[in-house]
């Protein structure tokens, strides 16, 4: 089964490289226009969505006859007290700075760990990839956010790599295909980046 990934359009947050996770903003008018420049495609029936605003309107934007499917757990993560903000307004926060020199991996304040984060997508994209699979379906796609891309393809992806490496820019993504390993896992392998058209 094809997987499609693709982040949501840029946001004025995005553009200012603010935390933004689970601050429910639009698409910003660059984002608007990355998505436009995209194309559109009538052929996708079904998209997966979050429940953040920017993902609906990247899914409307890109495939206007797709029935969108909102799932909470795909949303991006929760920055807590960093949410909003960017490097150069948290730079003296004593909690920041620890958080990054330790890989952004223990919990915000107020927010999720990578970890919470993680176990929050990975197991509601496994039941949905393999009830699709189960179904006959031939594709699935998803327009989320960075971090819900980068969850996925850190624990399916095959070779295995590091959580950062599969970041993608807004309006990016990729494709991949799904299938069940003989030991029963579930694996996807990066075919190709989805890109502008």
């Amino acid at each position: 089964m094809k997987i499609t990934l693709i982040r949501h359009g840029s946001t004025d947050g995005n553009a200012l490289k603010r935390y933004i996770g689970s601050t429910d903003e639009p698409l910003s008018d660059l984002g608007r226009e990355q998505v436009i420049a995209a194309g559109v495609d009538h052929s996708v029936k079904t998209v997966w969505v979050s429940t953040l605003t920017r993902t609906h309107e990247t899914a409307r934007l890109l495939f206007p006859d797709a029935q969108l499917i909102e799932e909470k757990a795909f949303d991006e993560m929760n920055f807590g007290a960093f949410e909003g903000k960017n490097y150069s307004e948290l730079q003296d926060d004593c909690r920041y700075t620890q958080w990054v020199e330790n890989g952004c991996i223990a919990p915000c304040p107020d927010g999720e760990s990578r970890e919470e984060f993680c176990a929050r997508v990975c197991p509601v994209f496994e039941r949905a990839v393999r009830e699709l699979m189960q179904k006959g379906e031939e594709q699935m796609v998803m327009v989320v956010h960075g971090g819900t891309i980068m969850a996925v393809l850190e624990r399916y992806a095959v070779p295995k790599k590091d959580y950062f490496t599969y970041s993608p820019k807004n309006c990016r993504g990729y494709i991949c295909t799904a299938c069940i390993d003989p030991n029963g896992r579930l694996i996807l392998t990066i075919d190709s980046k989805w890109e502008h058209n």
